[in-house]
């Protein structure tokens, strides 16, 4: 392949990805996809990516701290975001960094989001907690903080 036909690759490449960009913030292993799924080269499209986090246009630390945000707004608890984190593509240190850069009261998260579902009501039997339970299982808060939350 020649080089002029690279250079014409490489930017229909890069547009692609400043196209998604523009969007939303997307973590570099989200960005690889969606380039691949439109039947670009591995090779072109890892220069491409790489060039673009050279440039700090796509930054998955970024990515992670959009995603932290969205998540605990909608009432998700730490444990569910970090998984979503590693399942998207993050190392573990870039997730680590989010966690410590975004200070949050997860018990008072906790505690939001179960009187949203369940009101003031306290659990009137073990079936009942237990639902609860899962409930704020599911949504990522930790066993400590649901217990403290069901006996009161």
């Amino acid at each position: 392949m020649s080089d002029q036909t690279t250079q014409i690759i490489n930017k229909a490449v890069k547009k692609a990805a400043y196209n998604f960009l523009a969007r939303r913030e997307h973590s570099q292993q989200e960005l690889k996809q969606k380039l691949k799924r439109k039947e670009f080269d591995d090779d072109d499209i890892d220069l491409v990516l790489e060039k673009l986090a050279e440039q700090d246009i796509q930054s998955d630390l970024r990515y992670g701290e959009a995603l932290f945000r969205q998540r605990v707004q909608k009432g998700y608890g730490w444990q569910y975001i970090r998984a979503e984190l590693k399942q998207k593509g993050l190392a573990a240190g870039i997730i680590q960094t989010v966690y410590q850069s975004q200070k949050q009261d997860w018990f008072a998260n906790a505690a939001g989001v179960y009187e949203k579902r369940f009101g003031e009501q306290p659990a009137i039997d073990d079936k009942e907690r237990a639902k609860r339970t899962r409930f704020m299982l599911y949504r990522g808060f930790e066993q400590s903080h649901i217990i403290e939350l069901i006996s009161t």
